[in-house]
């Protein structure tokens, strides 16, 4: 399987999700220019954390007009898998690929540490393998990381099942304690209509690695190979 990882000017965990696709989760994995159309055949495109563009604006507001976001629209709109982690969530939702959006965190603080998340769904190609009865330990960095959307598109997403992670506490509950960043009813990740699609703002790649301390991260990567090879 090919994973393609998108590079923003700015990002900086391209290497990071290239290097757990490769080396801890022993798929292929190569590096896209923000400003090539070519998605080279990948069977999934991977929008890194970090930064784009300086976030300039907003995060994710300039990246949504790369070249590159033209290519990864059409893919998605033909069924293709994609995963936005951070930045590439906020991306995502300023390319009107998720739903939603996500601005600054509740008391205006960078919020970096490890967080648990609760799998809210098992049916998509994000968290087929996952388990709900055991929260992900998996770290976040973000300063805009609060997600938000109205209550007709929450009631929506609760509705269609498309709510892919919350933050919890130690007891697997959505507590307003566990929620880092103040997201409207502690959502950490979302999927598109189409379940191709998914944003979270934690970022499982740097929980891929015993040297990280977490490994929960690649249940994440291992379950996108398993639905794709069970697609084949």
């Amino acid at each position: 399987m090919k994973f393609g990882v998108v590079i923003f000017p700015g990002s900086n965990c391209d290497h990071d999700a290239l290097y757990a696709v490769e080396r801890n989760l022993g798929e292929q994995a190569v590096g896209i220019w923000h400003q090539s159309e070519d998605l080279e055949g990948c069977d999934v495109i991977v929008l890194p954390g970090g930064f784009s563009y300086g976030d300039h604006l907003r995060a994710g507001a300039i990246s949504r007009f790369s070249p590159v976001m033209g290519a990864v629209r059409r893919f998605a709109d033909s069924g293709g898998l994609v995963m936005g982690i951070c930045n590439g969530f906020q991306v995502l939702v300023e390319s009107h690929l998720l739903p939603g959006a996500l601005i600054h965190n509740r008391g205006l603080k960078f919020s970096c540490k490890t967080v648990l998340l609760r799998t809210e769904t098992l049916n998509s190609p994000f968290t087929s393998l996952c388990d709900p009865s055991q929260p992900l330990e998996v770290p976040i960095a973000h300063g805009e990381g609060c997600y938000f959307a109205d209550d007709a598109t929450l009631d929506l997403l609760e509705r269609e099942d498309r709510i892919a992670f919350r933050y919890v506490d130690g007891n697997g509950e959505a507590t307003e304690a566990a929620n880092p960043n103040g997201s409207a009813r502690n959502i950490a990740g979302v999927l598109s209509e189409g379940r191709n699609v998914m944003g979270l703002m934690p970022h499982p790649e740097r929980a891929a690695d015993p040297a990280m301390g977490s490994q929960d991260g690649l249940l994440i990567f291992r379950s996108v190979v398993s639905s794709f090879v069970a697609a084949r």
